[in-house]
């Protein structure tokens, strides 16, 4: 025992152990990348941080405390390793309120108040909730603040004072551009140009932060001319300022809010720049109560010493990670080189003209309107919210832009969410097809009545019907009008596409009452038929006996009857039915599917559905028509009218190919185990591909063999 026990101890003490060689990991990466990283940081953080404190009218040094507390507190205790925390541009408009109002010995105390509120919200771990925020709001909150910046900036560029609010801004702005200009004008000009230049420089040369370059050359510019200009003050340096928090005389309601917007206004900027760090890098994932955890003790930090309010910054962050960061080593590093900077070389500092600064925040106010956010919110239908937020923080101030904002997105919700989207087209002599999507309410009435009013009497009607919801009024409509164009001569066939109905145990169930009981009575279902989906799901794929491999767009799910014994279905989409052939990377996994399908589920029969009006096949013949040789397949010996359509029929005799040349199914198919087939959707007609290639419409009255009984189940 001793000699064992001995040996072991000097194990333990032995140089070269495996928690030497991890330390010794950590610290060579923190040399050879963090603290490259964190220089480059440091030189964009610096004159960002002096512009900011300028835009809102706090001490130049404010600024600076403020990325000093973000990058070392908020960068060791926050969640997010490699954001780098500072003095943000979107809090500007908020500061110089805040600071108007109360002063800013109170505005340090609103700071720290701030803090303690956003550690509350952390530790109640109600972070991710931020994310429920409509990111037009956010940008349109963002560019309102920029525009802002830009208005109140240009007048200190152009030699004059900028006005109490935005709206005062643009009608000073005219008399300001044709007043009398001096050498500040030529700076803040200058600057921007310098910006505007840089990021048109050779790539190497980029390396350089932008606005290091840009204050950099006017600043020397300056020096060298001796020009009579305004420059920053940090009043005898950093470390002997006096900027403590100070208790308000009264007011403490009008305080506790002005905290409160400050903590939320951070919290959602820092926890969506944190989400967007996430997106920039391959390492560790940010925990966002941890990161507002540690946002809260940077802003205590910042406020009891005199600094700004801190957010996450994705410029710097951006830049972070650009730079080569791996840990969270890189931001407190840039927070401690800043605290070196100021403290020992602050007479560098006062050189700066601050109509240089005013040049800068122009150039980042501006880059805040940010043109391919309007794209992005206008190609997901929210661009009303974006403008209602932007004009309403511009006009009005911030917290009301913010709710407008919130207000207009939940109406905007509520009627995406009660708008039914109903088409009607003819497809062919005496054929319509109607399309109702979304919630069916009586709202929809007057819509449905246009269209259902337009289809001829006597004809085949195909209703498909993707409806989250029916409510009673237009469930007795659609009743009527079903069985008053039965009446007539006509008839209508129901298709439905939508929610599976569950039972309390979240296993698929077929109910006898509600919309699914007015389903069956509107289009009875074929025996058996359910799709599968949710926690029901491993138990009835034990059971499916066929595969069905369908389009992302197509209108219906195709099911097969009779059904399998078990009645079930498995439905595999993919964007035009396609089937690869790749097994590694995003493809891998339908063909992981389908040999799942025949070896663990032995399903009897694999099914490629192709269907009509494809936008795959659309989009693809565009592109790259098809070869014009060779022959077409056909429905029923007719070409198609519509040249998407005869490559939609192409494709699926293609895509068997594909599925017949994969191992485990020649293996099954060689058995007698499994059988392949194609089929073609058009409306409610279904096709069979036959031996020769051709597609054939399937007429169950005419065949007696279950396994040529293929159609779509209504």
């Amino acid at each position: 025992m001793a000699p064992t026990a001995t040996r072991d101890r000097r194990r333990t003490a032995r140089p070269g152990t495996s928690g030497d060689r991890a330390l010794s990991t950590v610290a060579g990466t923190i040399a050879r990348h963090d603290v490259l990283a964190s220089l480059v940081v440091f030189l964009v953080a610096v004159p960002l941080s002096l512009g900011i404190a300028l835009a809102s009218g706090a001490p130049i040094a404010a600024g600076l405390i403020a990325a000093i507390a973000g990058g070392v507190v908020a960068g060791a205790a926050g969640g997010s390793p490699l954001q780098v925390s500072g003095p943000a541009a979107g809090l500007t408009v908020v500061m110089a309120e805040t600071i108007d109002q109360f002063g800013w010995a109170v505005t340090c105390l609103i700071t720290v108040i701030a803090g303690a509120i956003q550690i509350a919200l952390g530790l109640s771990r109600v972070a991710t909730a931020a994310l429920a925020i409509s990111p037009a709001i956010v940008h349109g909150m963002l560019a309102g603040i920029g525009v802002t910046i830009v208005l109140s900036q240009l007048h200190i560029v152009l030699g004059g004072s900028p006005q109490s609010s935005a709206l005062a801004n643009i009608a000073d702005l005219p008399g300001q551009l044709a007043g009398h200009h001096d050498t500040a004008v030529l700076l803040g000009v200058g600057t921007i140009a310098v910006l505007l230049v840089w990021s048109r420089v050779p790539a190497p040369l980029r390396h350089v932060p932008g606005p290091l370059v840009a204050v950099t050359a006017t600043t020397v510019v300056a020096a060298l001319t001796s020009a009579d200009v305004s420059r920053v003050d940090v009043a005898g340096g950093l470390l002997s300022l006096d900027l403590v928090p100070e208790l308000p005389q009264r007011g403490w309601p009008q305080v506790l809010m002005a905290a409160l917007t400050v903590a939320l206004i951070a919290s959602v900027e820092s926890l969506l720049s944190a989400v967007a760090v996430d997106r920039l890098h391959s390492g560790p994932r940010a925990k966002l109560n941890r990161e507002l955890v540690g946002q809260g003790l940077a802003n205590m930090t910042s406020g009891a010493c005199g600094g700004l309010p801190v957010t996450g910054v994705i410029v710097r962050s951006s830049a972070n990670v650009a730079a080569g960061a791996r840990t969270r080593a890189s931001a407190i590093l840039h927070g401690v080189w800043i605290l070196l900077f100021v403290a020992l070389l602050a007479g560098l500092l006062e050189q700066i003209p601050l109509a240089v600064l005013a040049g800068l925040l122009v150039h980042v106010g501006a880059k805040l309107v940010a043109p391919h956010h309007i794209g992005t919110v206008r190609a997901h239908g929210d661009l009303p919210v974006y403008a209602v937020t932007l004009i309403s923080v511009v006009v009005l101030d911030l917290l009301v832009g913010v709710l407008t904002g919130i207000a207009v997105s939940l109406l905007l919700t509520l009627h995406r969410r009660v708008r039914a989207r109903i088409h009607g087209e003819e497809t062919g002599p005496g054929r319509w097809r109607v399309s109702i999507e979304g919630a069916v309410t009586a709202l929809a009435v007057p819509r449905l009545s246009r269209v259902l009013g337009s289809v001829q009497a006597g004809s085949v009607v195909t209703i498909e019907l993707v409806a989250d919801y029916v409510d009673h009024a237009a469930f007795e409509y659609l009743s009527t009008w079903k069985h008053g164009h039965e009446r007539a001569g006509g008839r209508v066939n129901v298709i439905e596409v939508g929610h599976t109905w569950f039972g309390r145990k979240g296993a698929p169930v077929h109910t006898s009452g509600g919309f699914r009981a007015w389903l069956h009575a509107l289009a009875p279902r074929q025996r058996g038929q359910r799709t599968i989906t949710g926690p029901g799901l491993p138990q009835a794929m034990s059971r499916s006996g066929a595969l069905v491999i369908a389009c992302t767009d197509a209108p219906v799910l195709p099911n097969l009857h009779p059904p399998a014994p078990a009645g079930d279905i498995v439905t595999v989409r993919t964007e035009g039915n396609t089937v690869p052939t790749a097994r590694t990377g995003p493809a891998g996994s339908v063909v992981a599917s389908i040999e799942f399908a025949v070896r663990v589920l032995h399903v009897r029969k694999i099914v490629v559905c192709g269907h009509s009006g494809c936008r795959a096949m659309r989009a693809r013949n565009e592109h790259a028509p098809p070869p014009a040789g060779g022959e077409h397949p056909t429905l029923d010996g007719a070409l198609p009218a519509d040249p998407a359509d005869r490559l939609a029929l192409r494709n699926v005799l293609h895509q068997l190919e594909h599925v017949n040349r994969n191992p485990v199914v020649a293996a099954a198919k060689a058995a007698g185990q499994l059988r392949v087939v194609g089929m073609y959707v058009d409306a409610a007609d279904v096709y069979r591909a036959n031996e020769s290639g051709h597609f054939v419409q399937l007429r169950r009255s005419e065949s007696t063999d279950e396994d040529e009984q293929e159609s779509v189940a209504i």
